[in-house]
């Protein structure tokens, strides 16, 4: 490119010199990217107080005073078990970003309640665990907002973003809890409360959408746009594959064996994958997320039942498939939600249908579908001709199924252990499989591949390899503490461990009962306590074991213990919870109140830890 002939308006000599020697120095296409550039930093600057007139005679100097605009602080907050809403708030945040704005973005775990006050602009993003908890890692962040200490939020505007699973009963409530409170607070609503089901990338990008129409300012949009393409503009990089749910690993099974003994109540398998090649990488305490595929003979049944054939061609995504394909790997056809009652009550008319879509009938919905199947709501209400863009219209996408990971990649490199019940039960007369666990324990034959990618837990982490820990598991609520003995195991750390497990019979339920003695005639494992509910008249679980030995459970708190507790989210996770309060209780000889202050002071210096389900 050849040195510009027409001088710009007011510029110095030694400016013109600078952009002559920038613009031979251009490749094609680059030129016309940084006149929009310019254009930016000449619209931002005409937005600053003292700088409506910057052309200046050549050879000139003057001092200009640049006032910046003055921007409300933004801050985005998240709180949820599967990184969804993490992943949200990131790319949220980068949106703004791009606006020119630095917002804020924090973990509702790590967030410093104090700060509540004087937050101007918050965009709260927060799942829903179980029957309308919170997230266990925003348990604190809840009950401050909930509690008598929160503060009076007049000059606060918020949104609300709210993710759950509507086959739940109290669908979004942690969100709508959020949203009311908020409310009550003061805070002003700029945006109404947005609700998202598991599939939930669309309505969320909506939402995002409408917040920055409604937060951004106006000063550094275009000047912070300008700036990110500058960063993208430099020496290409090259490509690296990345695994994630939308692009997972074929991670191949090298081995699969119940765990559980003969005679055993239930079945739990354990599964070795090799992730060889694929650059993945965890810690102990994260999940592998696997994206599953229906049932076969499912998909066949319910075909049959419709009428419709398999290879009927339908649009998923802008893609065309098969409606058989779409059945197998796109959509879930087990469970039946809300979507699907509302649009068979549509095709049927149904009034019986129509009823249980009411809100009153909130309780009832849920009790209908506990106990009818996708295919047993089609088997009671027949629809004579439904085609199949109408069955779809009423399926949510099949999400991808989360494991604890079983092992330690500094123990197994390039492999990945998971610990997994196979889900088998009776409705209306047959016999029901998980969708995942049913296609592991009997449709997937051993260097088939299955679609994994890491899913990290950041809030489930060991500690540094001196500090004590206590593990609390039931069932396969064990898988990630064999991960930490591996793990300290193979770094030689010197802290203590001890691990409390429950489960039904010692004989034929006692989950790698081998590797954890070997650990304990080691020293790895310091110390371990049983609980197997069946093998007596009285059941005895295992926060009837911490309860034995309180004044040791103590002392290891008192010690600076990290606390974890992983398994059913129902009646585990509660239940030991109200265990340790009793315990803290009597051996601080304080009233309930103060055990319960105390416990959440370990949440709060992040030494309780959850994983429930």
């Amino acid at each position: 490119m050849t040195a510009l002939e027409l001088a710009g308006p007011g510029l110095s000599a030694e400016q013109w010199e600078q952009i002559n020697a920038l613009a031979i120095s251009l490749k094609p296409g680059q030129g016309l990217w940084i006149s929009g550039y310019f254009a930016g930093l000449d619209q931002l600057a005409r937005s600053f107080d003292g700088a409506s007139d910057l052309g200046l005679p050549s050879g000139k100097a003057a001092s200009v005073t640049v006032r910046q605009p003055q921007v409300r602080p933004l801050t985005i907050l998240f709180g949820g078990e599967t990184g969804n809403s993490s992943a949200l708030a990131g790319a949220l945040a980068e949106r703004f970003r791009k606006q020119g704005l630095e917002p804020t973005v924090a973990d509702m775990a790590d967030y410093k309640t104090r700060r509540l006050a004087d937050e101007r602009d918050l965009l709260v993003i927060t799942s829903t665990h179980g029957e309308g908890d919170p997230p266990a890692s925003a348990l604190g962040f809840f009950e401050f907002v909930e509690g008598r200490k929160a503060p009076k939020l007049a000059d606060m505007r918020f949104a609300v973003l709210a993710l759950g699973d509507s086959t739940y009963e109290h669908y979004c409530e942690a969100g709508r809890r959020l949203d009311r409170r908020l409310d009550e607070l003061g805070a002003a609503r700029a945006r109404p409360l947005v609700e998202c089901d598991v599939d939930y990338e669309d309505t969320a990008a909506g939402w995002m959408d409408a917040a920055l129409e409604t937060f951004a300012q106006r000063a550094g949009g275009v000047l912070g746009a300008g700036i990110a393409a500058l960063a993208s503009a430099g020496p290409d990089q090259p490509s690296v594959a990345t695994f994630d749910k939308r692009n997972p690993f074929q991670a191949t099974i090298i081995d699969n064996f119940s765990l559980t003994g003969r005679g055993s109540s239930k079945e739990t398998r354990h599964i070795e994958l090799s992730i060889t090649g694929s650059g993945l990488s965890f810690e102990p305490g994260d999940a592998l997320g696997i994206l599953p595929r229906n049932d076969p003979a499912l998909i066949e049944a319910l075909l049959g039942d419709l009428s419709l054939s398999p290879d009927a061609v339908v649009t998923v995504k802008d893609c065309q498939t098969t409606l058989g394909q779409a059945l197998s790997s796109a959509y879930e056809i087990t469970a039946a939600t809300p979507r699907f009652l509302d649009q068979w009550a549509k095709l049927t008319g149904s009034a019986e249908l129509h009823a249980l879509a009411e809100e009153p009938q909130r309780n009832a919905r849920a009790a209908f579908l506990r106990n009818h199947h996708v295919i047993d709501i089609v088997r009671r209400f027949p629809v004579p001709g439904v085609n199949a863009d109408a069955l779809l219209a009423g399926l949510r996408p099949l999400q991808p199924r989360l494991y604890s990971i079983a092992s330690s990649q500094a123990f197994a490199p390039d492999e990945v252990h998971l610990t997994i019940s196979t889900v088998r039960y009776v409705l209306s007369g047959d016999v029901r499989l998980g969708v995942t666990s049913g296609q592991i324990a009997e449709r997937t034959a051993l260097d088939a591949a299955l679609p994994v990618y890491v899913q990290p837990s950041p809030h489930f982490r060991l500690p540094s390899d001196d500090v004590p820990i206590l593990m609390i598991g039931a069932g396969t609520g064990v898988a990630p503490y064999r991960a930490f003995l591996q793990e300290r195991e193979a770094k030689g750390s010197s802290g203590k461990a001890w691990l409390v497990f429950g489960e039904r019979n010692f004989h034929t339920d006692f989950l790698y009962q081998t590797e954890w003695q070997a650990w304990l005639k080691d020293g790895v494992l310091s110390r371990m306590d049983v609980a197997f509910s069946r093998d007596q008249a009285a059941k005895i679980y295992a926060q009837h074991r911490l309860s034995e030995q309180a004044r040791d459970v103590y002392a290891w708190l008192e010690e600076g213990a990290h606390l974890y507790v992983c398994g059913d989210g129902t009646n585990l996770a509660p239940d030991v919870h109200a265990a340790l309060v009793s315990i803290v209780q009597q051996e601080r000889a304080c009233g309930r109140e103060a055990a319960a202050a105390y416990l959440g002071e370990l949440k709060s210096q992040h030494r309780y830890h959850l994983d429930v389900y």
